[in-house]
């Protein structure tokens, strides 16, 4: 074993590291979808858009900016995923490195491809076009880091998460963060029903907790927060873009108002990734719940002023600096 593998983790987070192409898109529309949201990328159909410009971003994904999110926080951290044997699991690996996030549990698959996907980037929000490769996927021996961080993995991965399940009925003590993916929120509470109910902390936004609940025309944020509380997690934490987020723990729900951003946003990726890698990193300091709210809001503000998720990452104390610039209101509001 390497020394990263012998030495106890503050933080390790699972899922699936994808390289990202940004394509800054200028000749697109957005349309409203029937609740009123902006919901809808329009592009002309059998026609040449044009397009600014490309911007590659290695060794991204929820699971990899919560990693990254962790280490520039102070806390030490590692990273469980699989990726391809191919240039850009190496540009991956490299980032991570130099991020020091450890990288002794990847696993690299021969004659496989490492996830790639198209970020169509318009105006400060994006649309994503994602292929999750097919791996063999094993869950290595990670010893017994302090927190697990349960993100995005394949649609092929349900044997997967029994070992997942397996390793968290035998490791009682570590705490469990879940912020599921695409499959997993297809997978449903059913599911994955030990998952939700061993997670200490949960985090999704509106839409997929209408998706995950079967509730899709659910307007009521607290019948959501109450709803998701009861299928297990201790803490449940939903985000609602530029409104706002709240969070319920069975005795009580808060809202939180975004941080004020310093100017317009440049790019919304990473947004909720930032919010729940913070709020998680928060607790694993040591830090009370009302801090974990009051730190999150600040990562995402700043990371959408930076193409990607990982660049505008902020450390602790930047974070305590622009707290001590936040607004009198700037504090967990009681909803319930």
């Amino acid at each position: 074993m390497s020394f990263f593998s012998e030495k106890k983790f503050d933080f390790v987070s699972i899922g699936d590291v994808v390289s990202d192409a940004f394509i800054r898109l200028k000749d697109a529309r957005v349309a409203d979808g029937p609740d009123g949201r902006r919901s809808e990328l329009i592009l002309s159909f059998g026609d040449k858009v044009p397009y600014e410009f490309v911007e590659e971003v290695q060794a991204v994904g929820n699971s990899a900016n919560a990693a990254v999110c962790a280490t520039r926080l102070g806390l030490n951290s590692a990273f469980v995923t699989d990726m391809g044997d191919d240039h850009q699991g190496y540009e991956c690996r490299a980032t991570l490195q130099k991020n020091k996030v450890a990288t002794d549990f990847i696993t690299v698959h021969k004659d496989k491809k490492t996830n790639y996907h198209y970020v169509l980037w318009f105006e400060d929000d994006r649309t994503i076009l994602i292929k999750h490769e097919h791996y063999d996927y094993k869950f290595p021996d990670i010893g017994e880091p302090k927190w697990v961080y349960l993100t995005s993995i394949g649609e092929n991965s349900l044997d997967y998460h029994k070992e997942i399940i397996e390793y968290l009925r035998n490791h009682p003590d570590i705490r469990l963060a879940f912020q599921p993916g695409t499959f997993q929120i297809k997978m449903g509470v059913e599911g994955l029903r030990e998952i939700y109910a061993r997670a200490d902390v949960f985090f999704c936004n509106v839409e997929e907790a209408k998706r995950i609940l079967n509730m899709p025309n659910e307007q009521d944020i607290k019948n959501l927060l109450k709803e998701m509380h009861r299928a297990g997690p201790n803490v449940v934490a939903i985000t609602d873009g530029v409104k706002g987020a709240y969070a319920y723990d069975g005795y009580e729900g808060f809202f939180m108002r975004p941080y004020p951003d310093e100017k317009p946003p440049y790019d919304r990726t990473g947004a909720g990734d930032a919010f729940s890698a913070t709020f998680t990193s928060a607790l694993a300091l040591g830090k009370s719940l009302y801090d974990a709210f009051l730190w999150a809001p600040i990562n995402s503000m700043s990371v959408v002023q930076k193409i990607g998720a990982q660049e505008g990452l902020l450390t602790q104390e930047e974070i305590l600096k622009f707290l001590t610039k936040a607004p009198k209101d700037y504090f967990p509001q009681k909803i319930m």
